[in-house]
């Protein structure tokens, strides 16, 4: 058997471990609970090639990342302080070596701390358990990094305030907003690699797949947390289709549909149809209901533009959320003509709303090259190209205008 790759096994025991040391330190500091996982992982890069991996290696992260934490708590801590928190790290870590359940939605549960503000649950969170850059999530959220950056660190200054303590989630269905909304972001990271060579992130992709279909098994009478299942599925079934065997981004028209993955099209579909009746369709129950359109239709031209613009503009009134508005002028292109939908981006643009500049530029190449006005399309696809860190997303972009350059 091919043994896995140790980042992709680190990645996913990182959680597990951050969870144990929460579980049993819950009155430390956050930080250096975290400080102590990530200096264990760094040990495990360095000395598990020439060791061997161990037959735990969870329980092996987990002892490491303990003797740190009681290395920092004794060297920073007051005598009083260093005495109490002894007593406290003494105890037996029962149960670590043989215990493997999957407790990562807790731990989302967790990090979402309470007396924090929603924005800084998730920016926390998604940083110390998903393990995303500041780039990344300021990317996610159309936030300078600088911004990001504060606001982990005034997060971890009021869990400082508050006593460090991490209150126990009352219920599966407690601080579900700020976990949903973790789920969502880590999931559209791994979909769409904002920087670097690769246009997926395929480890975190099944992750946030994980975690989703273990919130759907304990609420599984909840419309938004089926939507996200859902969604999340109905968009992974079309990855096999989205590049070439060389690498090459492929966009939605010009897939080969024959690649999609029909079984998780069925799954995201059935459970669409059980729960949408269970009430009104929230934002993730909306995107859901989109992506299953997309996947049902058998081709481009095929597809139910109308019904996905109707969507688009429920999503839209529900969530204000201007990539929502972006794609909704593709939609709208598709139904009245492209020249309604360029009208769209420039009223988005007129009305102050934040705006991913690179996302914008792509789409009105897009449409522009549908309207027949080539050079204004190869000036804005090689501003979108400029505009991106993705390498694949930029030879794209850049041989869109080539390809249209070529055409003048």
């Amino acid at each position: 058997m091919t043994e896995r790759p140790l980042g992709d096994l680190l990645r996913e025991l990182a959680p597990q471990v951050l969870a144990a040391l929460l579980r049993r330190y819950g009155a430390g500091q956050f930080d250096i609970c975290e400080d102590a996982v990530q200096e264990a992982l760094i040990a495990a890069v360095q000395q598990w090639p020439r060791t061997g991996r161990p037959d735990d290696a969870r329980a092996w992260l987990v002892t490491a990342a303990r003797r740190r934490l009681i290395d920092q708590i004794r060297s920073e801590s007051s005598r009083r302080d260093r005495e109490r928190s002894e007593a406290m790290l003494h105890e037996p870590l029962a149960g670590v070596a043989v215990a493997h359940a999957d407790d990562s939605v807790q731990l989302l549960q967790l990090c979402c701390h309470p007396a924090l503000t929603a924005s800084a649950q998730i920016t926390l969170t998604l940083r110390a358990v998903a393990g995303l850059t500041t780039a990344q999530i300021a990317h996610a959220y159309l936030l300078p990094e600088s911004t990001v950056a504060q606001r982990i660190s005034r997060a971890k200054a009021r869990i400082r305030e508050t006593g460090a303590a991490f209150p126990a989630p009352l219920g599966a269905d407690d601080r579900l907003e700020a976990v949903l909304a973790v789920i969502y972001v880590m999931f559209s990271e791994g979909h769409t690699v904002t920087t670097g060579g690769a246009i997926h992130d395929v480890d975190l992709t099944d992750q946030a797949i994980h975690l989703a279909r273990m919130l759907h098994a304990a609420l599984p009478e909840d419309g938004e947390v089926a939507g996200m299942l859902a969604l999340l599925l109905l968009t992974d079934a079309r990855r096999p289709a989205r590049t070439t065997p060389g690498g090459r981004l492929v966009p939605l028209d010009e897939q080969d549909r024959s690649l999609w993955n029909r079984d998780l099209i069925a799954e995201g579909i059935g459970i669409l149809e059980r729960s949408l009746p269970l009430g009104e369709a929230g934002p993730y129950a909306l995107q859901a209901s989109i992506a299953a359109v997309h996947d049902e239709a058998p081709d481009a031209e095929s597809t139910d533009w109308a019904q996905i613009l109707v969507l688009y503009r429920l999503l839209e009134r529900q969530t204000g959320n201007p990539v929502v508005t972006l794609n909704a002028a593709v939609a709208e292109a598709m139904v009245f003509g492209p020249r309604a939908g360029l009208a769209s981006i420039d009223r988005l643009a007129a009305s102050g709303r934040p705006v991913d500049a690179q996302r914008a530029a792509a789409v009105r190449a897009h449409l522009l090259e549908r309207a027949g006005s080539i050079p204004e399309a190869v000036a804005e696809y090689r501003a979108a190209a400029r505009g991106t860190r993705s390498a694949p997303e930029r030879d794209y972009l850049d041989s869109r205008a080539r390809r249209l350059g070529h055409r003048q």
